[in-house]
């Protein structure tokens, strides 16, 4: 495809329904043809010209229900739930309460603790809350518009990365004010919190989404939540002198997604 346009080739093919287009290349045109008239006019041409059959059916189709248009009301404008629909869905909402409710319960038991030898809870949670609501958000069992959310065009990594900076915009308030009242600093949660989130974000890419948070969330619990409470210390991961490394994570996750963004287009980012 052109810069400014698609190719006659790709066009023609999608007229003909031809079934060696790569799916990127048909996730692009469609994505393509949303905003622009003139390949919407050369596909229609085509459509005439390679699959008349198809334009007979359309013209049929339209010829039955044009004397019908004004008689039907038209819908409703919603046009904030049609927006908010690419930044949220109902299946998140739960999760999301569920992450803010865990982070203030993880703050009240900080503020009641022993003091200075206990690890901080809001610390622990950290990078797993946001990963939750991300896992909700890329559901197939949670979410019943999944099949119609995954289908679409614009289905892709844009989507992805809308729905996660919904679920950051939710859950990082929270910490913040969690992360001030036991005084933490900033860094100290918001990396580790970037970090897994731009992870399950990029073990997405192979395994889908949901299974990659979930993945990570049963590890983090695993390797440092029980250890860390059994033995009443600070691991690694939780020290001021890891943040190197959780920007490394994140850089290295960042990438990751960057050069696989194609994956997002597929059904099985989806899972």
């Amino acid at each position: 495809m052109s810069v400014e346009h698609a190719s006659m080739r790709i066009i023609d093919g999608y007229a003909r329904g031809d079934t060696d287009l790569a799916a990127d290349q048909v996730w692009a045109l469609e994505a393509h043809l949303e905003v622009c008239a003139v390949c919407r006019d050369r596909l229609s041409a085509a459509v005439t010209a390679e699959a008349p059959a198809v334009a007979a059916l359309v013209e049929t189709v339209w010829s039955g229900l044009q004397p019908q248009l004004p008689t039907v009301p038209p819908p409703p404008r919603r046009r904030w739930a049609t927006r908010l629909s690419g930044w949220l869905t109902p299946a998140m909402v739960p999760w999301l309460a569920m992450a803010a409710s865990v982070t203030l319960i993880a703050l009240l038991l900080d503020l009641a603790g022993p003091g200075a030898g206990q690890v901080s809870l809001v610390l622990l949670f950290s990078p797993v809350l946001p990963v939750l609501g991300v896992a909700a958000s890329w559901s197939q069992g949670l979410d019943p518009a999944y099949e119609l959310t995954a289908s679409v065009p614009r289905a892709g990594l844009p989507l992805v990365l809308r729905r996660t900076a919904s679920v950051l915009a939710v859950v990082m308030p929270v910490l913040l004010v969690g992360g001030w009242a036991t005084g933490l600093m900033v860094a100290q949660w918001l990396l580790p919190c970037l970090a897994f989130t731009s992870a399950a974000l990029a073990l997405g890419t192979v395994v889908g989404v949901t299974r990659a948070a979930v993945a990570l969330t049963a590890v983090w619990a695993a390797v440092v939540v029980a250890p860390t409470l059994a033995a009443s210390g600070v691991a690694y991961v939780l020290r001021t002198d890891s943040l190197p490394v959780w920007g490394l994570v994140l850089l290295l996750s960042m990438g990751v997604v960057i050069a696989r963004r194609g994956a997002y287009s597929l059904l099985g980012a989806h899972r």
